[in-house]
C-alpha cells in the first residue's frame, strides 16, 4: 500500500528533507506544506509558534490523512512536537540539532551548531548539549539572515558570497588551538546552500545535514518500498500569497512534485 507522508516546515527548507525520504522511500505520495506567510517562525513568540501550527495540523491532517507527518522544522519540532502528539493519533517525525552524532564524531572535541535564532534560544537545545557534549567546546551561532538566503537561492535570486559567508564565519573557531571541525546543520534550509558552505568556509568541516537521519526514521516507522512499487507523485502546498517563481517551479517539478496550490487556512 502507498502510503502518504505529509512534510512540513516554515518555507522550503523542508525540501531538503523531503529529498532523503523520497529516497528511502520513491514510492510514497508525498504531500509538502511550506507555511510561508509567516517565515521564519523564528519571529513568533513560542505560544504563536504553537498555536499556528496546531492549526495549520488542524487542516491538512484530515483532509490528506497522512501515515506519518514529518515536522522539518528545528524551530518548531523544539516547541510543537508534544502538543502535536497529544492531539494527533498519526505518528511524528520531528527534527532536532544532531548534537549528539556531532560530539561522537568530533575529534577535536570543538563543534558548532549553526541554528536560527529560535533554535538557538530553546531550552531544548541546552538540554542536548548538557546530556550529549558536556566534555565539548560547542559554539551556538543563531544565523539571523541564512534561511532567507537560502530560500532566495532555490527561488533562483542571486546571493553573494559575502552574505553567506558573513553568516557562516562565527561558526568556525579557533579553541586553544583546536579549531571546530564540525558544523551542525540545525536548520533545515541550510542543506541548500550547502556547496556554497563547502566553497566558502574557511577550513574544511564535516557538515551534519539531518536530512538522512530523518530519513531513515521515516522507513523505520512505515517500512520499506515493497517489491514492485512504483513512483509515488507529490503535492506542493503553500499558504502565502506569492506564488512560486519559474526557477522555484522547475525545482518542485523535478522533485516529482506535480501539482503546487496554495492552502486556504480560512
Amino acid at each position: 500500500m502507498q502510503p502518504t507522508i505529509l512534510v512540513f516546515d516554515s518555507g522550503l527548507g523542508g525540501l531538503t528533507v523531503e529529498a532523503e525520504i523520497t529516497r528511502q522511500r520513491p514510492d510514497a505520495r508525498i504531500v509538502y506544506c511550506g507555511d510561508d506567510a509567516v517565515f521564519p517562525y523564528g519571529r513568533l513568540s513560542p505560544e504563536a509558534l504553537v498555536a499556528r501550527v496546531m492549526m495549520v495540523m488542524e487542516r491538512l491532517i484530515p483532509r490528506y490523512a497522512p501515515d506519518i507527518v514529518v515536522i522539518a522544522c528545528n524551530t518548531a519540532s523544539t516547541l510543537v512536537l508534544p502538543h502535536l502528539r497529544s492531539h494527533f493519533e498519526v505518528p511524528f517525525v520531528g527534527t532536532v540539532p544532531a548534537i549528539k552524532p556531532a560530539a561522537a564524531q568530533s575529534k577535536t572535541g570543538v563543534f558548532s551548531v549553526l541554528a536560527t535564532p529560535g533554535t538557538v534560544r530553546r531550552d531544548y537545545t541546552y538540554d542536548l548539549i548538557l546530556k550529549f557534549a558536556a566534555e565539548s567546546r560547542v559554539t551556538l551561532i543563531g544565523a539571523e539572515g541564512l534561511a532567507g538566503l537560502a530560500e532566495a537561492h532555490l527561488r533562483g535570486e542571486p546571493v553573494s558570497d559575502e552574505a553567506i559567508r558573513a553568516e557562516i564565519l562565527p561558526a568556525f573557531v579557533d579553541h586553544d588551538g583546536k579549531h571546530t571541525d564540525t558544523i551542525v546543520l540545525a536548520c533545515t534550509h541550510y542543506p541548500l546552500l550547502l556547496e556554497r558552505f563547502r566553497a566558502l568556509a574557511p577550513w574544511p568541516v564535516a557538515w551534519i545535514d539531518p536530512g538522512p537521519a530523518i530519513a531513515r526514521r521515516v522507513v523505520q516507522l512505515i517500512g520499506v518500498p515493497p517489491p514492485g512499487a512504483t513512483k509515488g507523485e507529490g503535492l506542493a502546498l503553500f499558504t502565502g500569497d506569492r506564488p512560486p517563481a519559474p526557477p522555484l517551479r522547475a525545482a518542485l517539478a523535478r522533485a516529482g512534485f506535480g501539482e503546487i496550490a496554495a492552502l486556504q487556512l480560512n
